[in-house]
């Protein structure tokens, strides 16, 4: 009868590598997109999962028949469930009204499950994971984008005499019109009549009355114009 607690270097071998495939699929298309966790970052979460599977149902194979030892496979592993959430915490960051990389802590979290499934054996659920997390990760984005955000995010340029206050007098109409604010840049138009231009990127409700909205910013001390795109 075969040692369930021991394992040939071949099968090793197939685990790991299959868990740089995997990790890779999911990496590359990251990277591919421009986001803070990339290629490399994903491979080695899922083969640093992987080998830590490995490590927890057979690495200790030696112990498993001396008296008084229980033996549990799963209980290293564990730890890589919740250790990834301070490596996925990492890539979320802040930039004034909208944050970023959600959607990567949360591959990484899928990466490093896909990583433990190689690692134990579970071929298939890992091949079938890697395979959904692809398509929601590229073809459900580009729904997403085609379906809401293209409709329902625009982009207000809104040139400005440089004066403190007027960011915030702006973002607070934003505020009672419902207007989500996604992102805000400012750029420099005029040093010597010290005009700016405020680029708000805002996600829409239904329904949503743009033209009160611009004609209301308009109104706004400072403001020189308003352009929707």
């Amino acid at each position: 009868m075969e040692n369930i607690w021991s394992i040939s270097i071949g099968e090793a071998t197939l685990r790991l590598f299959l868990a740089v495939v995997l990790g890779g699929l999911i990496g590359w298309e990251r990277e591919h997109n421009n986001h803070p966790a990339g290629f490399r970052t994903h491979i080695l979460v899922s083969l640093g999962s992987a080998l830590i599977m490995l490590l927890s149902i057979y690495g200790f194979s030696e112990f498993v028949y001396e008296p008084n030892v229980r033996t549990d496979p799963a209980r290293l592993a564990a730890q890589v469930v919740s250790g990834i959430g301070f490596l996925g915490a990492g890539t979320i960051l802040r930039h004034g009204f909208s944050v970023t990389g959600l959607t990567t802590a949360a591959s990484l979290w899928v990466v490093s499950g896909i990583g433990l499934s190689a690692g134990a054996g579970f071929y298939y659920p890992a091949i079938l994971t890697t395979a959904l997390a692809l398509i929601s990760l590229e073809l459900l984005n580009r729904v997403e984008h085609l379906l809401f955000v293209s409709r329902r995010q625009k982009t207000l340029r809104i040139r400005v005499k440089d004066r403190p206050g007027t960011l915030g007098d702006l973002a607070t109409i934003l505020a009672q019109f419902g207007a989500s604010i996604r992102r805000v840049s400012i750029e420099e138009e005029d040093p010597d009549e010290e005009m700016i231009d405020i680029v708000f990127t805002i996600r829409m409700p239904e329904k949503f009355p743009e033209s009160d909205l611009i004609e209301k910013l308009r109104q706004v001390e400072g403001v020189m114009a308003v352009i929707s795109g």
